[in-house]
């Protein structure tokens, strides 16, 4: 990592970086259980100021298979950070833990966590960035594709935490990516500045338009992702009005380039952003892409705690 021990957004690691972890993602996934495991003895915090199944279960099954321990601390415990404030909890965390997780709404209880941890935090998801799931995303392209440099990806929805990552990873690794949202939910201009500076070294080329037909134009992979995210649920009649022509559908992906790959961090709401016929198909990677998520966390957890 960059002059740090965290992971809190792809900011925090560089193109060769990656390229490292995705090969330590690969080696984990074809042997899966290590024979060295070499983690035993550590122990990892889930720190979960929101549920989750994915990451959850990746981060504790990857743990696992590495030798180390896992302990679950869930949003009863932490009462939605009222009981205690994210500097006290990483004061605590980190003279018992080897490593933290943290899940959270505010990406600025992230980075509190982060300022008063001696041990290494991981953002398993915030309001502003979702980096593991990008780099999983991108490590899928790869195993798909055999690439990473020039694929066309078009992302179609809302410009979120995920898109905000995806277009960090895009731009890294020099992979194309290509952004349609409405109007009012375009992703955030000081991640897009970033990216489009950070693209210049790669060759990646990060843009936004106005149509789910423009994005998907000759696109390799059509990603989407849910239309009404945690903590947006009294926005959820009025986002489906907006989105419901950024829905992904067949007529879509028809507009991409010829066996274009479906994906989708999940969980799906299916009939909202993604129809049935297309989360089903022969075309969707969505289950390879969540898989991912444990061999890429994996590479994360060597690459932190080792």
């Amino acid at each position: 990592m960059t002059g740090t021990r965290h992971l809190l957004t792809l900011r925090d690691v560089t193109g060769p970086q990656i390229e490292h972890l995705f090969r330590s993602a690969a080696e984990l996934k074809r042997r899966r259980i290590p024979p060295s495991r070499p983690l035993a003895g550590k122990t990892l915090a889930l720190l979960f100021y929101k549920p989750s199944v994915r990451t959850r279960v990746s981060f504790e099954v990857g743990m696992s298979q590495l030798g180390g321990t896992s302990l679950y601390i869930g949003p009863v415990e932490l009462q939605g950070g009222k009981r205690e404030s994210p500097r006290d909890m990483a004061r605590v965390l980190c003279r018992y833990v080897d490593g933290i997780v943290a899940r959270t709404f505010a990406h600025a209880d992230v980075e509190e966590l982060a300022r008063f941890s001696s041990v290494p935090v991981i953002n398993g998801l915030s309001d502003d960035s979702h980096p593991c799931q990008a780099l999983a995303d991108l490590f899928t392209v790869q195993e798909k594709i055999g690439k990473l440099k020039g694929v066309q990806i078009a992302y179609v929805g809302d410009g979120n935490n995920v898109c905000h990552s995806l277009m960090k990873a895009c731009a890294l690794t020099g992979a194309h990516l290509t952004v349609a949202s409405p109007k009012g939910y375009t992703p955030c201009g000081e991640v897009l500045r970033w990216a489009l500076a950070s693209a210049r070294s790669t060759g990646a080329r990060i843009r936004l338009v106005a149509t789910p037909g423009e994005a998907a134009r000759g696109a390799q992979i059509v990603y989407t992702d849910v239309w009404t995210s945690m903590g947006q649920e009294k926005e959820a009649i009025r986002r489906r009005r907006i989105f419901r022509p950024f829905q992904v559908n067949r007529a879509l992906l028809r507009k991409a380039r010829p066996g274009a790959l479906f994906m989708h961090c999940l969980p799906a709401h299916r009939g909202e952003e993604v129809t049935d016929e297309v989360m089903d198909s022969p075309r969707s990677i969505v289950y390879d892409q969540a898989e991912n998520r444990l061999h890429v966390q994996k590479a994360i957890l060597l690459m932190l705690l080792k």
